[in-house]
């Protein structure tokens, strides 16, 4: 289920921004809690970290919900207005909910940008969930096709010009097949960038008991020769 790192919701209580405000961990206040996407939760166990003097104070008694993924710990940054930020900003955040909500206890919602008065979530809430699911999906399409066209080796120096390679572990991609140089054109970009290539068995996520040319990925039209290097060969110099 794509929604599965949505925490279920939380029953608990509603609070105000006001109430909120009281739980800065200080002596006399009732508590240390602070909130992600309208989601409240009970650090009072990361005190060292969100208590008064810690390092994430800032985050205490309020839903910084930005901060977590800009790092931006002044009183402009530390706001819970997630609208504009880039897709990689989205999964911060998500990742940041899911580390509380496996790490602290839930204690309700706040009233405001994500949750109504009746503790129903808002549009805004919606559109940030609609955002990071749309980043996940575009994190997962990046791992397979990294699967699938591992980045190449390469260096350049002003003497011999630009050399690239293809190795079993390039672009940090272990596999069991090394692969040729070809340029990725992506869809709707301009530049291309050298990945590895397979070069038999059926195109990828192809069985092989279909009929198939034995050519792995080599007739994929995003794909691009290098001038001047053999078509097969796991070494490409382009000299300068």
């Amino acid at each position: 289920d794509p929604r599965a790192w949505l925490l279920p919701p939380s029953r608990g209580r509603l609070l105000s921004a006001a109430e909120l405000a009281r739980y800065r961990g200080a002596e006399g206040e009732p508590g240390l809690y602070l909130a992600v996407l309208g989601r409240v939760f009970d650090v009072e166990r990361g005190r060292r970290h969100y208590g008064p003097g810690g390092a994430y104070s800032g985050l205490a008694g309020r839903d910084a919900t930005r901060a977590f993924a800009t790092g931006d710990f002044t009183q402009a940054g530390l706001v819970d207005d997630v609208s504009a930020l880039s897709p990689g900003k989205m999964l911060a955040i998500q990742s940041w909910l899911s580390f509380y909500g496996d790490n602290y206890d839930p204690v309700g919602k706040l009233v405001g940008r994500f949750y109504d008065e009746t503790g129903a979530p808002t549009e805004a809430l919606r559109q940030a969930e609609a955002a990071i699911e749309e980043a996940l999906k575009f994190k997962a399409e990046s791992e397979q096709r990294k699967q699938q066209f591992p980045p190449c080796n390469s260096e350049w120096s002003s003497a011999k010009g630009s050399r690239f390679w293809c190795s079993k572990q390039s672009g940090g991609v272990n596999r069991d097949w090394t692969g040729v140089p070809r340029k990725l054109y992506r869809p709707g970009s301009r530049g291309s960038h050298c990945v590895c290539v397979r070069t038999t068995g059926p195109p990828w996520g192809q069985p092989d008991s279909i009929e198939h040319s034995d050519r792995g990925d080599l007739d994929n039209p995003h794909l691009e020769a290098y001038d001047g290097c053999h078509p097969l060969a796991e070494q490409c110099v382009l000299t300068v």
